[in-house]
């Protein structure tokens, strides 16, 4: 599938050249996350019902009140400083089922509902191009 905006398999849907500071999210959950100096963090993106790993994405604090209010996955691009919706172009998008923070405040989990494919190649999932041998799986 061919994707305008560059990768990502998403449209933009609102412009920033950085991101912003958080407006909007609840205060209690803002205090919680631990962002990197860019102020974002990763975003774990997992097939609720297979468990299978989708793929990865990033937010700040407005991708993830957009995700938590409107229960589609909304990511922020750090190559073209733009927030993106999944499936909002392609098609393929994620129902989001349920939103986990890691022990350290540093890595979303997010369990979804995903109707398609999750790559922007066209892969089922971002992990099924390259498998890397490890010492441990010649054994």
């Amino acid at each position: 599938m061919t994707n305008p905006h560059g990768g990502n398999n998403g449209g933009v849907t609102n412009s920033a050249t950085s991101p912003p500071a958080a407006e909007g999210l609840d205060p209690a959950i803002a205090s919680l996350l631990k962002r990197d100096s860019a102020g974002l963090l990763p975003a774990v993106i997992q097939e609720q019902d297979s468990g299978e790993v989708l793929m990865v994405g990033w937010m700040d604090d407005e991708a993830l009140r957009r995700t938590l209010s409107t229960g589609r996955t909304t990511f922020f691009s750090r190559s073209r400083g733009e927030y993106w919706v999944k499936g909002e172009t392609s098609g393929n998008t994620q129902q989001v089922r349920e939103v986990r923070l890691d022990c350290d405040g540093d890595t979303l989990l997010i369990k979804v509902r995903q109707i398609g494919v999750a790559c922007h190649t066209g892969d089922r999932t971002c992990f099924d191009a390259h498998l890397l041998s490890s010492s441990d799986s010649r054994r």
